[in-house]
């Protein structure tokens, strides 16, 4: 164990963590994050950066940041994005909404979206939190009538 209670040994199921932290699954990434940040190795803190500078989801840049100082890292933690977390939202919604028949419900427009656009999907899932779910309806609902 290195001073700080971290080892500096590499995971043993440091590839199959890794690949995780690159999944399109917010959760995962985020978990990726907590287990990888057990060791302080090199490859785990280049991991790690990369989560800090390219996560979609704030919350996961957030966790890469705490656990990377917590190793002396001289980072920065980015700022928020404004806007769309995946650009050119408002289009995507539009094509899938378009692509479902006329009187579908809510539920299956979610559904579709999860299903084509999972990254779409996962990137506010993760940044919208437990008021995703009302953002997306209303959202949703607001296609209908440009």
């Amino acid at each position: 164990m290195s001073q700080r209670g971290f080892s500096n040994e590499l995971p043993s199921n440091y590839d199959e963590l890794k690949a995780a932290a690159n999944r399109s699954s917010w959760r995962e990434r985020l978990n990726a994050v907590e287990e990888l940040s057990q060791s302080n190795h090199s490859k785990v803190i280049d991991v790690l950066t990369h989560r800090l500078n390219n996560d979609a989801v704030y919350q996961v840049q957030e966790a890469a940041y705490r656990k990377l100082k917590a190793f002396g890292e001289e980072v920065q933690l980015p700022s928020r994005k404004k806007g769309e977390p995946v650009k050119g939202t408002q289009k995507i919604l539009v094509r899938i909404k378009k692509s479902l028949p006329e009187g579908h419900s809510y539920e299956e427009f979610k559904e579709k979206l999860k299903k084509t656009r999972l990254d779409v999907y996962d990137a506010y899932d993760g940044e919208k939190g437990t008021d995703f779910d009302a953002w997306l309806e209303s959202t949703w609902a607001a296609l209908g009538k440009k």
